[in-house]
């Protein structure tokens, strides 16, 4: 199948330029680009990030008329029985950094894991695409790069937390990477 120009952009439902910016260093390496779009994301309550983001995805397709992504991620801690999780982006606006560090305070056991979850919507339903990476809560917020928990994460293989990295040094670990790995394998599989 022979796919134009506009077929090799990919349209993101999202306001945050730091996950585009991520997106677009993955799905450029296959060919896509990828481009933000303002549409009515309908963020539901559930305790899988699947169900959130297959959700919105179909709502951004229905609204748009055209095979739409979104993503969306959660910091799971192994101390505090994976939350915050889905409810991540909440807790980051309410709490923050701080008051996870706070709650985490005199917790020896600091493992975690960022998962992230990208649902591609068009008209052959929803594909779901999910990374995962493991690490543990630094004892302080360091960096100044990326956002929402980036400065206590640091990933399993790193001495770092994702905000003392590059975008190209966070996508060699990053959850986000991973699942757009994957979107991009389903996508080259497609075009064949």
């Amino acid at each position: 199948m022979k796919r134009g120009e506009e077929s090799r952009v990919i349209l993101f439902a999202t306001q945050n330029m730091h996950k585009v910016e991520e997106l677009r260093a993955v799905l450029g390496s296959c060919g896509y680009s990828v481009e933000p779009v303002d549409t009515p994301k309908v963020e539901i309550q559930s305790s899988s990030l699947e169900t959130i983001a297959a959700y919105a995805a179909i709502i951004a397709y229905n609204h748009l008329g055209k095979p739409v992504v979104v993503e969306d991620a959660g910091l799971f801690i192994d101390a505090l029985k994976g939350f915050p999780g889905p409810y991540s982006s909440y807790v980051y606006r309410t709490i923050g950094v701080q008051g996870i560090l706070r709650l985490l305070e005199g917790v020896s056991e600091r493992t975690a894991y960022f998962k992230s979850v990208i649902a591609y919507a068009g008209p052959w339903g929803v594909e779901l695409f999910t990374g995962i990476v493991r690490g543990r809560i630094a004892e302080e917020a360091r960096g100044s790069q990326g956002f929402g928990f980036d400065p206590i994460f640091v990933p399993e293989g790193s001495s770092k937390t994702f905000a003392e990295m590059s975008i190209e040094e966070k996508n060699l670990y990053s959850h986000r990477a991973r699942a757009a790995s994957k979107l991009c394998e389903w996508l080259t599989e497609r075009t064949l």
